[in-house]
């Protein structure tokens, strides 16, 4: 009777999983049959949820890329941005991370809790404030406008200062008495002992920057510094109306390539994530 229970609870939570799984697919689904559908099944109704392999979408969506620009320079621009945020945030957020966790300094709880605290603002509220800071360091319409305000993280600090704790501090003394300096021992030691938590962190700052709409749309009016998400937008009309199809497609470009990272890496993102929530 208790096996026979057992298996009836597995049964319904595993009901409930497939159904929040379904839930969540089903935009994706819908997108990639949207960008695959001919014009007069769009809005038809009951909906069409088999697509109708009409790959002119692309064709479409690829031979009218806004500004007179090619695709390929908005998706280098997008890399480009990921690459270095992704970068710089790593470092900075990794070097806040083991100065919180290792190093001793007047006032470092206070500090720390005061950093955790701006995650409480939200990003919204700040809009205004970077935007102005930007304008007069004469910033916009730059590559620098859309890095430099996400060169650092507190989320970052937190998960790397949690990483580094779990670290034993034996490993500094013994590094020490070797010769070993703090910053060989934080590049050689410390940070590849960590290398889940980078690597989750990595691919979370990489996602954030690939998949930014709202900053680079305000801060950049120049096509040549004008990102993926940015260019997608290009399809929304209010007079001419919403071209459906190549939106979906474009995003479809813009989400498979991050998916299939996620999908690659997902096992060390939540090992990384996992790991830097061991210790308080």
């Amino acid at each position: 009777m208790k096996r026979l229970k057992l298996k009836k609870s597995y049964f319904w939570t595993y009901v409930i999983l497939t159904v929040v799984l379904i839930i969540m697919i089903f935009p994706f689904y819908w997108m990639i049959v949207t960008s695959l559908s001919k014009p007069e099944n769009l809005f038809r109704f009951p909906p069409k949820l088999i697509p109708d392999f009409n790959f002119k979408n692309y064709v479409v969506m690829w031979n009218n890329a806004p500004e007179g620009l090619s695709w390929w320079r908005y998706i280098l621009n997008t890399l480009f941005v990921a690459f270095a945020t992704t970068a710089l945030s790593l470092l900075n957020s990794a070097l806040a991370g083991f100065a919180f966790a290792k190093l001793k300094f007047p006032g470092k709880s206070k500090i720390f809790m005061f950093i955790l605290g701006i995650m409480m603002i939200p990003g919204e509220l700040l809009l205004i404030p970077n935007y102005v800071t930007l304008s007069r360091l004469h910033w916009l319409n730059s590559f620098q406008a859309l890095i430099i305000p996400f060169g650092a993280s507190v989320f970052g600090i937190f998960l790397t200062r949690q990483a580094f704790r779990q670290i034993p501090n034996e490993l500094w003394e013994a590094a020490q008495v070797d010769g070993c300096g703090i910053g060989k021992y934080f590049f050689s030691i410390a940070m590849p002992i960590i290398k889940p938590t980078l690597l989750a962190f990595a691919l979370f700052v990489f996602l954030g920057s690939w998949n930014a709409f709202m900053w680079p749309l305000i801060v950049n009016t120049d096509s040549k510094y004008m990102v993926l998400e940015v260019a997608m937008y290009s399809f929304i009309g209010i007079e001419s109306g919403t071209e459906w199809a190549p939106l979906s497609a474009a995003a479809t470009m813009a989400t498979v390539p991050v998916l299939i990272i996620f999908l690659i890496f997902q096992r060390q993102f939540i090992e990384g994530i996992s790991r830097g929530a061991i210790k308080g």
